[in-house]
C-alpha cells in the first residue's frame, strides 16, 4: 500500500496528502466537537471522572479484546465474532495508513528506517491478512443483515441506507488496497511481495500481460481513489451511525463504577423538582453522550422482555430517539428557543413505562450504553408532573402513607408470623443475623410462605436472629425505579435511622430488590451495612452442616434467575448449589439462564403497573419452563414467585409444574411443612 512517489513525475505528493487529510481531518474534528460540545452544553453534570487511571485501563482492556461484543456470542448469532475482525481490521489499517500514507509519502523508507526489512516484511504481510478477514468478515455482514436477516437485524433502523453505503465504503476501500498493493507490486516490485493478497493481484496482472507502465499507472489511480476515500469517510463518520465508533470508547471510559445494581442519587431535590419533559438540560450529559455512541444493532431490543411481549417499548429506538431528538432540536435548546416535547411527540409515555428496569439492554448492549438511568430520568419527570396511571399513584401513596406499596396498614406487618414465635430487635440487645423480610414477605400472602419457611430454617440451623417487626418500611426500590425519587430517600432515611438503633452483624433478605438497595444504594445516603441473601445465607447453613437436607423423591426441576440478583449483583451459582444440595434434584437449564434470563415482568414497579397492551411476559417465561419439562421451578425473588405462579394457574391449571422459591424447597428435604 505504499504512495505514488510524485504526482506526474514533477511534484512530491507528500504536499497534497497533507493538506487534503487537513481539510477532512480538520472538518470531521469540527463536527465531532459540535456533536460533543452540544451535549456538554446542554447535558447536567455527571462524576465520571473519578479514578481516572482504573477507567483508562479497562477502557484500552475492553477496546482491544473486544468483550463486550464477543460476550454475546452463541451458536445462533456468532455477530461479535464478525465485529472482532472488524474492529481489529480497523485498528490494523488505521495504525498501516499512519506508517505507509503519511510516513512513506513525506519520507520515503521510512517503515524500512524504524522497523527494519524483517519486521516491515511480518507487518506488511499481517496487515494483509488481517484485512482479508475484515472483508470476509464485512460481506458475510451484508449477507446476514440484508438476506439472512436475524431477528434482532429485522428490527426497524438495523438496516437503514447509512449502514448500506458505510458498508459500502469500507468494503471499497479495503479492496482498493488490495488492488494499489498488487498493481505496485506488478510494477516492478513482485520480488518484494510480503502480503498474500498483494502477492496474489501481482502475480495475477503479470499473468493476464499488464505492462509495468500500465500497472504503475494504475497503483498510482487506485492508490488516490483509495485515499479521495479515506478522507472522505472520515468526513462522514460525524453523520452516520458510525459515530459509535469513535464514541463508544468514550462511554465504555465514561461508565459508572458504582455497583450494577445502584442508581444516580438526586442529591438536590428542590432543583429536581423543575424537571420538564420537554428540556435537554435534566438529562446528564454522559445520558445525552450515550445516544451518539449506540451502534444501533438491535441487540438489546432483541433482550428485551416488554419489546419480546409486543409492547412498544424498543430501547434502541429510544436510544435513536434521544440522539435524533439531540441533534434536531439541541442548538435551539442553547437559545432558548421552543422545541417539541421530548416526551408525547418523540417518547410516548407508554414506551417509558413499559420497562421492567431488569437491565437485560445493558447486558447487551456492546458499547456500554446506560439504558436504565435514562428511563429512569424520564419517569422522574413524569411523575414530578403527576403524569402516572392510576395504580402508580396508589402504589406510591401507599409507600408515602403506610410505609408499603400493598396499601396494607404498618401494623399488619407482623401478621403472616400469627401463632409462630418470631424474634423481634427491640427485645434483644444484639443478634448475629437481622431478617429483614420486605413488604412482598410480609403481606403478599403467597410471599408469606417464603417467610415463613425462612423462620423455620433459622430456627433449625440455631441462628441468633431477629425481625425488625412493624419498624420496618419499605426499602424503596419501586419508589425509586417509578420515578419518586424524594419518597426513596424519605423511605431510605427513615429506614436507616431505625437500623442504625440496633446492634447486628449481617442483614438476610429473601427479595433480591431489597438486598440491592439494602446493599448498593443505601450506602449513598451514608449507611453501610453487610447485606447477605438467602441463596448465600442457605448455602453457608449447609455447606457448614447447621441445615442438613434428607434425601427424598426424584425431582427435576429448572432455576429462574431473578433480574436483581443475577444481572445485577452477579450471584448464580449459590442458588444453584444449594439446589444441587437436596438429594436426588436433577437441575435443567432453561434455554435463557443466568445473564440472559428472561424478565419475570415484574420489576421497575410493572407489578402494579399492569400493562394491558401485548402478552404478559410471565406468561412467556412459564412457557420456556414447560419447554425444560420439570416439576418445578425455583425462584429466589418474591416478586418472580408471584408472577409465576400466577403465570402457572393459566398455563397448568392441573398443577403439573409449581412455582416454589429455594427457601420451600429446603424445608420440604428437611421433611417440614411449610
Amino acid at each position: 500500500m505504499l504512495p505514488p512517489e510524485s504526482i506526474f513525475g514533477v511534484t512530491p505528493i507528500w504536499p497534497v496528502v497533507y493538506s487534503l487529510a487537513a481539510i477532512a481531518l480538520g472538518l470531521s474534528a469540527y463536527w465531532f466537537y459540535r456533536r460533543v460540545l452540544l451535549l456538554l452544553l446542554i447535558g447536567r453534570s455527571a462524576n465520571r471522572v473519578n479514578h481516572l487511571w482504573k477507567r483508562l485501563i479497562e477502557t484500552i482492556a475492553v477496546v482491544f479484546s473486544q468483550s463486550c461484543s464477543l460476550r454475546s456470542v452463541s451458536w445462533k448469532d456468532r455477530a461479535g465474532i464478525g465485529h472482532f475482525f472488524i474492529a481489529w481490521g480497523f485498528i490494523a489499517f488505521f495504525s498501516s495508513y499512519l506508517l505507509f500514507i503519511f510516513g512513506e509519502s513525506a519520507y520515503p523508507g521510512l517503515s524500512t528506517l524504524l522497523l527494519g526489512e524483517t519486521a516491515v516484511g511480518r507487518y506488511a504481510f499481517l496487515v494483509n491478512s488481517v484485512g482479508l478477514l475484515l472483508l470476509g468478515a464485512l460481506l458475510w455482514a451484508v449477507v446476514r443483515r440484508w438476506v439472512a436477516k436475524p431477528p434482532r437485524l429485522s428490527i426497524e433502523l438495523t438496516q437503514s441506507a447509512d449502514a448500506l453505503i458505510i458498508v459500502a465504503l469500507i468494503i471499497t476501500i479495503i479492496s482498493l488496497a488490495f488492488l494499489s498493493e498488487g498493481f505496485y507490486l506488478a510494477s516492478g516490485e513482485a520480488e518484494t511481495a510480503r502480503g498474500p493478497v498483494g502477492k496474489f493481484l501481482a502475480q495475477l496482472f503479470i499473468n493476464l500481460g499488464l505492462s509495468v507502465g500500465t500497472a504503475a499507472t494504475l497503483h498510482a489511480v487506485s492508490w488516490w481513489i483509495h485515499f479521495a476515500l479515506i478522507m472522505g469517510f472520515a468526513i462522514y463518520i460525524p453523520f452516520s451511525k458510525h459515530l459509535h465508533m469513535v464514541i463508544s470508547p468514550l462511554t465504555i471510559f465514561f461508565r459508572s463504577l458504582e455497583p450494577r445494581g445502584s442508581i444516580e442519587l438526586v442529591r438536590d431535590l428542590e432543583t429536581a423538582k423543575g424537571y420538564s419533559s420537554t428540556s435537554l438540560q435534566n438529562f446528564t450529559w454522559k445520558e445525552l453522550l450515550d445516544g451518539y455512541a449506540c451502534a444501533i444493532c438491535g441487540r438489546c431490543t432483541n433482550s428485551c422482555p416488554a419489546y419480546l411481549s409486543g409492547k412498544p417499548l424498543s430501547p434502541m429506538h429510544l436510544m435513536h430517539n434521544m440522539k435524533d431528538y439531540l441533534l434536531r432540536v439541541g442548538p435551539g435548546v442553547i437559545y432558548g428557543s421552543t422545541a417539541q416535547a421530548l416526551i408525547g411527540d418523540v417518547i410516548t409515555e407508554e414506551v417509558i413505562w413499559d420497562c421492567t428496569i431488569c437491565r437485560a439492554c445493558q447486558e447487551e448492549c456492546p458499547v456500554m450504553v446506560e439504558h436504565t438511568n435514562l428511563i429512569i430520568d424520564l419517569r422522574r419527570h413524569l411523575v414530578e408532573q403527576s403524569r402516572v396511571s392510576p395504580n402508580v399513584a396508589k402504589a406510591l401513596e401507599s409507600m408515602r402513607l403506610l410505609g408499603n406499596p400493598w396499601e396494607q396498614p404498618q401494623s399488619g406487618r407482623l401478621d403472616w408470623a400469627e401463632g409462630r414465635r418470631v424474634k423481634l430487635i427491640r427485645d434483644k440487645e444484639k443478634v448475629e443475623v437481622l431478617y429483614w423480610v420486605g413488604c412482598a414477605g410480609a403481606y403478599d400472602p403467597r410471599s408469606r410462605d417464603i417467610s415463613l419457611a425462612m423462620v423455620r430454617l433459622l430456627d433449625e440451623a440455631g441462628i441468633n436472629y431477629a425481625l425488625l417487626g412493624t419498624e420496618e418500611r419499605c426499602c424503596g426500590d419501586p419508589a425509586r425505579r417509578m420515578g419518586e425519587e424524594g419518597l426513596f430517600q424519605m423511605l431510605a432515611c427513615s429506614n436507616i435511622e431505625v437500623l442504625k438503633k440496633y446492634s447486628f452483624k449481617r442483614i438476610l433478605t429473601h427479595c433480591p430488590h431489597c438486598y440491592n438497595m439494602l446493599k448498593n444504594e443505601y450506602p449513598q445516603l451514608g449507611a453501610q451495612f453487610e447485606v447477605v441473601h438467602h441463596s448465600q445465607f442457605l448455602l453457608e447453613l449447609i455447606r457448614s452442616g447447621r441445615i442438613k437436607p434428607q434425601e427424598g423423591p426424584e425431582l427435576r426441576l429448572t432455576f429462574h434467575d431473578p433480574c436483581y440478583l443475577g444481572r445485577y449483583n452477579g450471584i448464580y451459582n449459590p442458588t444453584r448449589q444449594v439446589l444441587q444440595a437436596i438429594p436426588k434434584t436433577t437441575m435443567i437449564e432453561m434455554k435463557l439462564n443466568r445473564g440472559k434470563a428472561m424478565c419475570c415482568g415484574a420489576g421497575g414497579g410493572q407489578i402494579w403497573i399492569q400493562s394491558e397492551k401485548g402478552r404478559r411476559i410471565e406468561d412467556m417465561r412459564f412457557e420456556q419452563v414447560q419447554e425444560v419439562n420439570v416439576q418445578v421451578v425455583a425462584t429466589a425473588c418474591p416478586y418472580c414467585t408471584i408472577m409465576l405462579d400466577v403465570a402457572a394457574k393459566i398455563k397448568e391449571p392441573t398443577g403439573r409444574i409449581k412455582v416454589m422459591d429455594i427457601a420451600e424447597l429446603v424445608v420440604k428435604a428437611l421433611g417440614q411443612r411449610v
